[in-house]
């Protein structure tokens, strides 16, 4: 198959939903066609490839296709197109000392088209709806992909009113806790997890609780842990529902990363009652596997989560995280970062911008 044909088909199959057949049969053959396209035009992902024994006479099934750690996209561009063909390019956070990772797009068909179809079904099924965004614009943070998806939920499913509450240089706390106050409809409240920190802090500051309007929904992301202090999933959400007013059961954590193309949510919302256990899109196949061996764990186990996402069309299909996480209820629970991993790439760079002017 040609690319072309190869992104028709994926972006079909996302056209229909996320609650499409899985199709084994339909991802095992899309997942071998762009397996063959990345090792024929990606070199750096060839060499990978070669170093670990593998090419395409050796895989038959997705399950074979050899997934590129995370570390890697700091170290080798693994994109399969000139650089001047890049239209847009996501990096995750690093010092000045040390290297980012990137992923390249030339198109943006693909990534768009998974991004919104996994929003609308798990944040905003509604038309258009009010968004309060903790998190800084496209616009202003412009190679930080957590800022792109929120800027294309804006701008697709946001009414006038939605309003991206940190800017290039941070945020007034106190200013967003005004316009939250302010608020009469129900609203999409999204941000990074210590941005809520940062607003929860400073409501108790205050002494000051919010009770946003009945239909408001909380989408965090990036993990629990921070600069200034680490807070349990369980307790993030209680202090929520205490100083917000929304309850858990309208509280949903989304799991991404700067590498993949196509995110994770909890279906809270969809099913009505809080859980833990992130949704796999149809075009995406995940497994928790043994690091040393690279084996899937026994079924209850913990491992290294391993993605294959057929949205990832234009650097490469399968991608190693530093998470451990188990499979459960048809997804996966995700238990933190392994010892001595990075921190949270794409969220931790609009966390620094969240320091009070």
């Amino acid at each position: 198959m040609t690319r072309a044909e190869i992104e028709r088909e994926v972006l079909a199959w996302i056209a229909e939903g996320v609650d499409a057949k899985p199709a084994d049969d339909r991802f095992d053959a899309l997942a071998l066609a762009l397996f063959h396209l990345q090792w024929e035009r990606g070199a750096a992902y060839r060499r990978l490839c070669a170093a670990l024994g593998r090419d395409p006479r050796d895989v038959r099934h997705w399950r074979d296709v050899p997934a590129v750690p995370t570390g890697a996209f700091k170290e080798a561009r693994l994109a399969i197109f000139p650089p001047s063909a890049t239209v847009r390019t996501f990096r995750t956070s690093g010092s000045s000392t040390s290297a980012r990772g990137a992923l390249e797009l030339d198109d943006l068909a693909l990534y768009d088209a998974s991004l919104e179809a996994t929003f609308r079904a798990f944040v905003c099924p509604e038309e258009w709806i009010r968004f309060a965004v903790l998190a800084p614009s496209a616009a202003d943070a412009p190679d930080s992909s957590l800022s792109y998806m929120f800027s294309r939920a804006v701008a697709r499913m946001g009414a006038p009113a939605s309003r991206f509450l940190v800017g290039a240089h941070g945020w007034d706390p106190d200013a967003a806790i005004a316009e939250l106050d302010s608020v009469r409809e129900p609203l999409a409240l999204v941000g990074t997890a210590f941005a809520f920190v940062h607003l929860l802090d400073r409501l108790a500051e205050r002494g000051q609780t919010l009770a946003l309007p009945a239909g408001t929904r909380v989408m965090e992301t990036g993990g629990f842990k921070g600069r200034s202090r680490e807070l349990t999933r369980d307790e993030l959400h209680g202090a929520i529902e205490a100083k917000l007013g929304v309850p858990r059961a309208r509280i949903v954590n989304q799991y991404g990363m700067c590498e993949l193309a196509s995110q994770f949510y909890e279906p809270t919302l969809r099913s009505g009652a809080a859980t833990d256990v992130k949704f796999i899109p149809p075009w995406v196949r995940t497994r928790a596997v043994d690091p040393a061996t690279g084996e899937d764990v026994e079924p209850g186990q913990r491992g290294v989560l391993v993605h294959w996402d057929l949205a990832n069309v234009g650097s490469v299909l399968a991608v190693q995280t530093s998470d451990l996480g188990e499979l459960a209820g048809g997804g996966f629970r995700v238990f933190g970062r392994l010892r001595g991993a990075e921190a949270r790439g794409c969220s931790l760079a609009a966390d620094a911008l969240l320091e009070p002017r």
